[in-house]
Formats: C-alpha cells, sequence, structure tokens
C-alpha cells in the first residue's frame, strides 16, 4: 500500500433494494487491509449515508475512495439537483425526503450530520441542477 489504493463504484439511482451494498463491501475491504476497527466504523457510517443520498436524491453517481497509510479519502460524486441550503441541510433531522421514502425508513434527515460527525474533513461542492461533490477524509 506505498503509494495508496483507488477504487471507484457506481451507484444505482432509485434501487433501494441494492443502496448499502457498496459501504458495505468497502467495510469488507478495509478489515481485509487490518485497519483500525473505530476507522472502519466511520467510513462504513460515510459511506452509507452519502450512498443513501445518492440514491433518494441524486439519481445515483460515483464513488471515489483512496486508501493511503495515513487517511481514507471518499470523493461523491453526483449530477443530483444539488443541494439548496448546506447549512440547512447539515442540521440534524432536515430532510428533503419524500413521504414515501420515508415510508421506506430513510430520509431522517441525519446523513450531512453523521457523515460529518465521522470525518475529519468534509468539503461540499454543490451547483442546484448540475450535481454535488462530497470530499470527505478520515484520518487512520
Amino acid at each position: 500500500m506505498s503509494n495508496g489504493m483507488k477504487f471507484r463504484y457506481p451507484v444505482d439511482g432509485n434501487d433501494f433494494t441494492r443502496a448499502g451494498e457498496i459501504s458495505s463491501k468497502v467495510k469488507k475491504q478495509l478489515k481485509q487491509l487490518g485497519l483500525p476497527p473505530e476507522v472502519i466504523r466511520r467510513v462504513a457510517i460515510i459511506m452509507y449515508e452519502a450512498e443513501i443520498n445518492m440514491v433518494i436524491h441524486a439519481n445515483g453517481g460515483t464513488i471515489d475512495v483512496e486508501i493511503t497509510p495515513e487517511q481514507i479519502r471518499l470523493v461523491f460524486s453526483d449530477t443530483g439537483p444539488g443541494i439548496p441550503d448546506i447549512e440547512k441541510a447539515m442540521q440534524e433531522g432536515f430532510s428533503t425526503a419524500s413521504h414515501e421514502v420515508r415510508e421506506l425508513g430513510f430520509g431522517a434527515g441525519m446523513g450531512l450530520p453523521n457523515m460529518k460527525k465521522n470525518s475529519d474533513e468534509m468539503k461540499i461542492d454543490t451547483r442546484i441542477g448540475v450535481g454535488t461533490i462530497m470530499d470527505l477524509i478520515v484520518k487512520i
């Protein structure tokens, strides 16, 4: 793992049955690499929340994972509607998820707050009608 490992995963939009599969796959990879359980837990939470957000709000996207000895960098890119008010979206409990999505048990408004809480760095670049790129770092 001298100069790091990179992985790219496509996320299917509107496919709730498969939502969470990528985060499980990455969690398994991190365990195989022997990373500390706390790091794996934090990455798994971020991955799951981002993956669900992509399915609910953005009709899918891509997840890039870069693992180095110092950190794990997670980049989530989508071509969804964008986030109109990041400050509001960062508040626990705020959600723009539809009634149908909430009935499935998603959209509780904890996605972005959980991602922030479990990362060491978090940057959000969002443009209305263009999409969102989220760049998060978890230090090892």
